[in-house]
């Protein structure tokens, strides 16, 4: 039997149904390499980029461990974003659905703070949060971890990045030493070491190789001379390939908001994304990327971990990323599950250390390629194919994702080829519907109902 079969590691059988309900039937190398340290009750260290499958990873040594009847927090996931935690949650709930009264909480900043007490005074196994948010809940009391026998910390270096190492230390302080503690990171610094050391005993170290292959995603580099350049070329690229998705890195939030506010004056349909935002904001632009309401998203990395976004035809560095490994992780966003994808990075005379550095890490020469000629400048700018509509209600209001479609296709409405993805958050809904579709759809909403009520209906515009 193949050793990379999940049926080899001795799961419980109604993990395993579930496993091949789901069409995962073989590991991929990172949950190859972990899972039976990880089964076992070891400390693991994990190095994978995003896409690794390392959510299922340490998903499933969770499940394995829980004990149901025991309606105590078991298991802490700390991730770096909201949109991360959501998304670790969503698949945690995924491979556990096979297992009855599994109760898994988000905790997350940017969301009121009493309901979460009151969830919390229901009981839930495994509790998913960012770690600012599950530090305040530590420290009034309103969670208790003295049963945690499980800690998992997703994308550590991005948290560190983000100035969470107070809070992890002082929620490490109020967890059981005797706890099996799982770390994974897309990359490894000194930080991550040295936390490591602090927090974990004797830990595995597993690394699975980041690098890409050449046939999955096109890399491509283009010298320029100043930022005017910069600019030039980064409009010439974006005109050249008329990308229906695509992630523009800056190193800095300025560099962001100044990249974003250009490309919208030139007419592309862009957003940003960035520390500065409001938690509001941050949803919402993050459901018009994804929903195709918008081609261009011009993000920091530590604001673009945790995207859920299903097909990047492209990503385009501003500026050569920092850290090699980090460089790898941004392209590694294009050509994912097999589709084909184009990544362009930009560079000056004056980031030729990090070319060097570059050059060592992907172990080839980097050539710098003509970029397109200047005539491209006269090409049309690409629209968006959907413009998204926000709903004032959402799953409080016991809104779901079939009342809506039902109200779009109803009598004298829209086909349902015309919607695209439908977003119920706690209070609102977002619907992206094709550009010439739209005006009927909104007007649709206005004047119907939702679960016999009328919601505010608006079209997100700029």
């Amino acid at each position: 039997m193949s050793q990379s079969k999940f049926s080899t590691l001795g799961l419980k059988p109604e993990l395993i149904s579930n496993l091949e309900s789901l069409g995962y039937n073989e590991m991929t190398p990172i949950q190859a390499q972990s899972l039976p340290d990880i089964i076992s009750g070891k400390d693991v260290i994990g190095q994978g980029k995003t896409g690794s499958g390392k959510t299922a990873a340490f998903g499933l040594g969770m499940l394995q461990k829980l004990e149901v009847k025991r309606f105590r927090v078991q298991s802490l996931v700390l991730c770096p974003t909201r949109e991360l935690a959501d998304q670790v949650a969503k698949e945690i709930r995924k491979l556990a659905r096979a297992i009855h009264n599994i109760k898994v909480l988000t905790l997350c900043g940017g969301m009121p703070f009493g309901p979460q007490i009151g969830s919390l005074e229901h009981g839930a196994h495994i509790i998913v949060g960012t770690p600012g948010r599950i530090e305040e809940h530590v420290i009034k009391g309103t969670l208790n971890l003295e049963n945690l026998n499980l800690l998992v910390l997703d994308e550590a270096d991005r948290m560190l990045d983000m100035g969470f190492q107070p809070a992890l230390d002082n929620i490490v302080k109020h967890s059981p030493e005797d706890r099996q503690t799982l770390l994974f990171s897309a990359t490894f610094p000194n930080r991550i070491k040295q936390i490591s050391e602090r927090i974990m005993t004797k830990p595995t170290m597993v690394k699975v190789e980041s690098r890409h292959e050449e046939s999955s995603i096109s890399q491509h580099f283009y010298k320029v001379a100043d930022n005017e350049e910069r600019i030039q070329a980064l409009r010439l690229l974006l005109l050249e390939h008329q990308p229906e998705s695509c992630v523009v890195f800056c190193n800095t939030k300025k560099d962001a908001q100044i990249v974003a506010s250009t490309l919208v004056n030139y007419g592309f349909s862009t957003l940003e994304l960035h520390g500065d935002l409001e938690q509001r904001d941050r949803d919402q632009t993050l459901v018009r990327f994804a929903n195709k309401s918008a081609n261009i998203l011009v993000a920091t990395d530590v604001a673009a971990r945790g995207l859920d976004i299903d097909a990047l035809d492209c990503v385009i560095n501003f500026h050569i990323a920092l850290d090699s490994e980090v460089h790898i992780h941004r392209i590694g966003r294009t050509g994912r599950a097999g589709s084909k994808g184009i990544a362009c990075s930009l560079f000056s005379e004056q980031e030729g250390h990090k070319v060097a550095l570059l050059e060592d890490y992907l172990d080839r020469k980097i050539v710098a390629e003509t970029l397109p000629d200047f005539n491209t400048l006269s090409n049309p700018v690409m629209r968006p194919d959907m413009i998204t509509i926000q709903i004032d209600g959402g799953k409080r209001d016991k809104v779901r994702p079939g009342d809506i479609l039902g109200a779009l296709t109803g009598d004298k409405g829209i086909k349902g080829d015309q919607v695209g993805k439908i977003n119920v958050s706690q209070n609102f809904s977002y619907v992206a519907i094709k550009r010439a579709a739209h005006k009927v759809a909104f007007k649709k909403l206005e004047q119907g109902k939702l679960k016999g009520r009328k919601f505010r209906v608006r079209v997100i515009r700029g």
